[in-house]
C-alpha cells in the first residue's frame, strides 16, 4: 500500500472542492484531490447552469465543470480517482485511507457532497436532467408556468412544493404512501396552484425527449400530464467515513463550521453541499474558496 504526504488533500471533486485546491495549490500548498465517481460532482449532471456568474446566456453542467477541472490541474491539483474508507485525525497530521492508498496531510477539505435518494422507477434515469430533479431551487425557473410533480414526504419536500407554487402553473405533491404531517400540510393546503395526491405511490416517468406525464399506482391508478418531476426524498449524507475522526454534523447529517468553514476538529475543513449551505454551485464554490484560503492561515501556522 503507497503512503504519500501533502499539504493539504481535498476530499470531493465537485464545485467546492475543485475550488478549494484551485486555491491551495495556486499558493503552492501541494494539494491532493480524492474523488470517487465523477469530477465534477452534482453540478456535472445539470442539463444548463442558468445562475452561474459570468456565463450570461447559460452553460451546461459538464463545460463549466470542464472548466473548472482544468483550472485547478492548471495550479497543480494532484487528482486520484479513489474511494475514500477512513479518515483519522492525529494532531497535526490527518490521516485517510483510500482502497488504493494511505495519504496524510497537514489539513483536510471535506467536499463530499450529499447523495439524493432516488426512486428507482422506470424514466427516473432516463429523464434525468431533462424533467427530473432532485433540487427545486437549482431548476425550479426552467418550470416556470409549467406542470409539475413533487414527490416525497418530509419538510425539504414541503418547501419544494410552495417554492415551485410561485413560479409553475400547477404543482402536484404527491408524499407517497407515507404522506406528511398535519403540521406540513398546513404549508400547502390553501395554495390553489397546489393538488394534494395522497395515499399513491409514483410508479413510473414518462415522455419522448423530455418529461411528459407520471404514472400513480394505488387503488386508483392514474396517469398525469406533467412537464416536470421533482424527486425530494431523505439525503444520504457521505460523511459516515469522518464518525471515527469526531467530525460533529446536526440531526441532519449536515457537518458544522464555523464561519472559517472549520469543523470541530482543528485542521480539517468542510464546503459544499455536505454543511448544507446555499446548495448551489456558487455558494459551493464560495464555501470552496473560503476554505481554501483559511487552509493556507493553518498550514502557514504550522510551519511557525
Amino acid at each position: 500500500m503507497s503512503q504519500n504526504t501533502y499539504d493539504v488533500i481535498i476530499l470531493g471533486g465537485g464545485p467546492a472542492g475543485l475550488t478549494a485546491g484551485l486555491y491551495t495549490a495556486r499558493h503552492g500548498l501541494s494539494t491532493l484531490l480524492i474523488e470517487g465517481k465523477q469530477l465534477g460532482g452534482r453540478a456535472w449532471e445539470a442539463h444548463w447552469v442558468d445562475n452561474f456568474p459570468g456565463f450570461p446566456e447559460g452553460i451546461s453542467g459538464p463545460e463549466l465543470m470542464e472548466r473548472f477541472i482544468s483550472q485547478a490541474k492548471r495550479f497543480g491539483v494532484e487528482v486520484k480517482e479513489e474511494t475514500v474508507v477512513e479518515m483519522n485525525d492525529m494532531g497535526s497530521r490527518k490521516m485517510i485511507l483510500t482502497r488504493g492508498g494511505f495519504y496524510e496531510a497537514k489539513a483536510v477539505v471535506i467536499a463530499t457532497g450529499i447523495q439524493k435518494k432516488q426512486l428507482s422507477i422506470p424514466g427516473e434515469m432516463e429523464f434525468k436532467g431533462r424533467g427530473v430533479s432532485y433540487c427545486a431551487i437549482c431548476d425550479g425557473p426552467f418550470f416556470a408556468s409549467k406542470r409539475v410533480a413533487v414527490v416525497g414526504p418530509g419538510r425539504e419536500a414541503v418547501e419544494d412544493v410552495v417554492r415551485l407554487a410561485d413560479i409553475a402553473e400547477k404543482v402536484y405533491a404527491i408524499p407517497g404512501s407515507g404522506g406528511y404531517t398535519v403540521e406540513e400540510l398546513e404549508g400547502i393546503l390553501e395554495n390553489e396552484k397546489v393538488e394534494l395526491i395522497e395515499g399513491v405511490d409514483l410508479e413510473s416517468i414518462g415522455g419522448d425527449q423530455v418529461v411528459g406525464s407520471i404514472s400513480l399506482k394505488g387503488d386508483e391508478p392514474r396517469e398525469l400530464d406533467v412537464d416536470g418531476v421533482f424527486i425530494i426524498l431523505e439525503s444520504v449524507g457521505t460523511s459516515e467515513i469522518l464518525e471515527g475522526a469526531g467530525i460533529k454534523t446536526d440531526e441532519g447529517g449536515c457537518i458544522k463550521v464555523d464561519k472559517t468553514q472549520m469543523t470541530n476538529v482543528s485542521g480539517v475543513f468542510a464546503a459544499g453541499d455536505c454543511v448544507c449551505g446555499g446548495m448551489q454551485i456558487v455558494t459551493a464554490a464560495g464555501e470552496g474558496g473560503r476554505a481554501g484560503l483559511s487552509v493556507l492561515r493553518h498550514v502557514r501556522s504550522l510551519k511557525k
